[in-house]
């Protein structure tokens, strides 16, 4: 009996952090803020850097929708930067460029090797002479008012600016339940930011001050990883300078980018984006990660426990997932209605039931740091 209650205060206790937690995104996103005037964007050149790896199929679709930015072409320049491209990404780029702000360039043999995908966001910013660094993904389409909607967000204490990314579906349901999925992600990292606690972001939509980059002496503490280019930035910046963090709320600013085509891609994508979590410079919010990551984990163990041990945990399970339906359904629904597509809760009850075996296993992969990206095999 005594072990009984032990594990029932265990996962209410796991639950009301649970909860908590959400209810900070939700509070969190009712203080973004919107700007009313997109004239006023930064008058500061602004670099965009766009790192890229075997991308055939979609590089010029990029190229399209950048070179299409209704924004002054002598305020800006965009480097794409060739991270050792196996197929004819640099060659169908380089010969498609129509516009003179638009150059190619290609990452060194011996130039940090282990940092792939940072080192050519890092070559390209050694090589760019904005003050203002914006990077997106080279799979990716952008809204002709992209860059200045996002580059509105920028005042002379803006440090770190991060904008909303979405998946394309294509109408089947493993592509609804990535949108979704990711959209979560990225209403999670809105409502962090609004709230105080900036954490995660994507660097498919960021943009920071050079600045801002050079006090926290860039990637250097994180070369040896090969990702984090984004939140681990994002978190330095917060946390070591005087430079604001905000989020663009801007349907205008929204990046779109198709979602993996199979279940092995979003497992190895997942890793990826998990593999960076321990190494967060704040070791409280690790803790606080960790404690979320047994909320989920606890789920199947009250199951199995109430199958088994004691009917109470059958109790304690259904309070769990009511709960979080409620609170999540609620924090998703704030965060579309503000800057996504409303279609995209469309397949919610089906994914809160998905969503939980997905996380405990990536989760716990992401932990080994180990993953293919780009056709690569990475190892931590």
């Amino acid at each position: 009996m005594m072990t009984e209650t032990i594990l029932l205060y265990s996962f209410l206790f796991l639950l009301i952090h649970y909860l908590i937690f959400l209810s900070i995104i939700y509070r969190g996103l009712s203080n973004l803020k919107t700007v009313d005037n997109i004239s006023q964007s930064t008058n500061e050149f602004i670099s965009v850097i766009i790192p890229f790896r075997n991308e055939s199929g979609k590089i010029l679709r990029s190229l399209n929708s950048i070179q299409s930015q209704n924004y002054s072409s002598d305020k800006f320049e965009v480097i794409y930067v060739n991270d050792f491209s196996t197929d004819d990404s640099h060659e169908k780029i380089s010969g498609a460029i129509s516009s003179d702000n638009v150059r190619v360039i290609s990452v060194p043999e011996d130039y940090s090797r282990q940092a792939h995908k940072k080192r050519a966001v890092r070559f390209g910013i050694e090589n760019s002479k904005g003050k203002i660094i914006v990077t997106t993904d080279a799979d990716c389409v952008h809204n002709p008012e992209w860059l200045s909607t996002l580059l509105s967000y920028f005042d002379k204490n803006s440090g770190f600016v991060s904008g909303p990314v979405s998946f394309i579906s294509d109408g089947s349901f493993f592509s609804k339940f990535q949108a979704l999925e990711f959209a979560g992600l990225v209403i999670t990292g809105a409502g962090l930011i609004g709230a105080g606690k900036p954490t995660i972001c994507n660097a498919a939509n960021i943009a920071y001050r050079k600045e801002a980059f050079d006090k926290v002496n860039g990637f250097k503490d994180q070369m040896n990883l090969s990702s984090g280019d984004d939140e681990l930035l994002m978190q330095k910046i917060s946390k070591e300078t005087v430079f604001k963090v905000k989020f663009c709320p801007d349907k205008n600013a929204v990046v779109k980018t198709e979602g993996n085509e199979s279940i092995g891609q979003l497992y190895q994508q997942r890793k990826r984006w998990a593999s960076k979590g321990l190494f967060y410079a704040d070791k409280f919010l690790i803790v606080k990660l960790i404690l979320i990551y047994l909320f989920y984990l606890s789920l199947p163990v009250q199951l199995i426990l109430g199958l088994t041990v004691e009917n109470i945990f059958l109790f304690s399970l259904s309070l769990s997932l009511l709960l979080k339906i409620a609170f999540e359904f609620s924090v998703l629904r704030k965060g579309i209605k503000i800057f996504l597509n409303n279609g995209l809760l469309k397949p919610f009850l089906i994914a809160e039931i998905l969503h939980i075996p997905y996380i405990i296993i990536a989760g716990l992969s992401g932990l080994f740091g180990n993953y293919i990206w780009k056709d690569r095999v990475v190892k931590r």
